[in-house]
This record gives structure tokens, sequence and C-alpha cells, in this order.
């Protein structure tokens, strides 16, 4: 089992060989790619040094799923071209997320889309993928008719040079900026570019993806993303409609019982999801879990996940491990 990780030494990459590693992946070789001023260096991986190569010398060596995390552009290029060596392509860009015949895939919700013939596979959006965790066992249960949710995104979602204006303003630093203003001790509710509608595209990736991945055009979402100055994860205040009734402990308890989700919801001794409990966590957080009052059929609930792990990394290798067990690489 030949993997290739490209992008192996951006914010994600890294995080995808850590989460390999920890997981235990059954991999045989390493094939780690980055860009061109990186070629030659080392990364190492359970105790071990493996060069960095290039694209052309990844595809050569014919990896049997390539991880890709480098951009959209560097998806669109490449990844057709591992995909005709033979590589499965698990990307998690933008690039393919909306292409009809491309699977956007969260492992808890619809791995079993995925046959040997998905040679390029999307990896969802980081606030859509903590999101429709949780929203999948409840349609399920009660038919979801609406969604409205706010985010509360951490810098680490824009990368390395997001996370430095962050460290560099708190200390006083004037440095490069990944943002138009301010962001310590401030919100901006402006999360990549605004779109003819008003909205921004990660509000629209939310809106199209979640429909695509629950397989249901009927869900109504609206949605309002908002970055603040945070590490460790993002988080989601979510209000959803639903056709039928619910009952309380019924959503607790379905909630419990559903894969990769931790219910952390006692308020009477103030404990609820933080980004900071979820930092290097794989699961997805859920509290706040509450009646909405003001409509009926209407619930609300708090969900924070590590946006680099469960939003991206842990995600993607999660596919992997998918198509391992059953047999589709």
């Amino acid at each position: 089992m030949k993997v290739a990780v490209v992008g192996a030494t951006g914010l994600v990459g890294t995080v995808m060989l850590k989460v390999l590693e920890e997981r235990n992946f059954p991999l045989t070789e390493l094939i780690p790619v980055a860009s061109e001023k990186s070629v030659g260096k080392e990364i190492t991986f359970k105790g071990k040094k493996f060069p960095i190569v290039s694209m052309d010398t990844a595809i050569g060596m014919r990896p049997d799923i390539a991880l890709f995390s480098a951009g959209g552009n560097t998806s669109l290029e490449h990844a057709p071209r591992f995909k005709e060596a033979g590589t499965t392509v698990i990307d998690n860009s933008s690039a393919w997320r909306m292409d009809p015949a491309i699977k956007l895939i969260v492992p808890e919700v619809n791995a079993h889309e995925l046959s040997i013939d998905n040679k390029i596979i999307a990896n969802p959006n980081c606030s859509t993928i903590q999101m429709v965790v949780v929203l999948k066992p409840l349609h399920d249960k009660y038919k979801i008719k609406r969604v409205v949710v706010s985010t509360y995104q951490s810098v680490t979602g824009t990368g390395v040079k997001a996370v430095e204006q962050l460290m560099n303003e708190r200390k006083g630093i004037d440095g490069p900026k990944a943002y138009p203003y301010e962001i310590d001790l401030n919100v901006l509710p402006h999360i990549d570019v605004f779109m003819e509608n008003g909205y921004t595209k990660e509000e629209m990736k939310m809106v199209k993806e979640t429909n695509k991945i629950m397989s249901d055009d009927s869900i109504k979402v609206t949605a309002t993303t908002v970055r603040i100055p945070v590490m460790g994860g993002h988080s989601e205040s979510v209000n959803i409609e639903f056709e039928n009734d619910f009952d309380l402990a019924e959503v607790r308890s379905i909630l419990e019982k559903s894969p990769g989700i931790i219910v952390v919801d006692d308020v009477a001794n103030l404990k609820y999801p933080m980004p900071k409990d979820a930092h290097e966590k794989d699961e997805v957080f859920v509290g706040r879990i509450r009646r909405d009052e003001s409509a009926p059929k209407a619930l609300n609930l708090w969900i924070v996940a590590d946006n680099l792990r469960k939003g991206a990394a842990t995600n993607a290798v999660q596919i992997a491990e998918y198509l391992i067990r059953k047999e589709l690489v």
C-alpha cells in the first residue's frame, strides 16, 4: 500500500502525516510530495526520514492512494494525472466538490456511495463536515426541513499566514496580513470572497455541499460564516427545523450512539464543547442541545470540531481507511 501525501509540508499535510501515524494506517511506502523548492528536504514519519519528491516523481511511483492538500489549482492540474496512473486521489481542496461526477464524502454519512470506479474523491469543506456528521442521524429519524448555521471559525482554517498574523498582533509586531483587518480582539463576518448574492463563497459551500452529501436537495440551508481569533477548531451554532417532532432525550440518545460524535451537554456543571477541548481530537463534539421555543419542531445545537483533523486530514484518512477495508483500491 503506497500512499502519497501531496502538500506534505503544509498545515493540513503535516496533520495528515500525524493522523496516518497515530491511526497506524497500513501503508508500506510513504511518498511525501511538495513544491519544487521543498524537493530533497526530508520529513520524519514513524521515526524514519523520507525525502520529499516532485509531482512527476510521485506519479511515476504509482501510489495506490494520494492524499491531496495543495490547493485547488494544483489538484485540478495533477489529480487527473495520478488517476491516469491508477492512483485513487482523495482531495482536500474545493476543486472537485461540486463536480457531479465526483463523490463528496464524509465517511459517517455517505461512504457507502463509493465504488472501485471513484478515482478522484472530494473531501468536503471543514465547516460542512462537522455539521453533516450531526445532521445525518437526526435527518434519518425526524427529516430535516431547514438549517440555519452561524460559524465561529479558527484562524488555522486560513493557513500559516493567518496564524502568524494573529500571533504577531498579540505581540505588537507589524507583519504580513492574511486578512483585510486585524483579527486579534476582533471578529470578521467574512470568510472567502463575496458573491453576487451577498453571501461569501464559504457560506454557499455549506449550502451546496450539505445538499450533495446528504443526497437531499429539499433541505434548506442558510449560513453566516465568521472568523474569530482562536486556535484548535471551528464552532457552529446550528438551528434545525424538522418535519416531525422530537423528544430531547431521544435526540441526545441518537447523537450519543452515532459514530464520530461525542455529546458534551451538562449545563448544570458548565459542560459544553469548546475549541480548546476539540483540539487534536478526531471526533465532533455536540452540546447546548435544546428545543427552539420560538418555532415548532425546531432544535438548537452547538457543534465543535478540530478543523485541521476531522475538518480536513482525519476525514481524508478515514475515507482511505474505508477504501482499504472495502477493497476498493
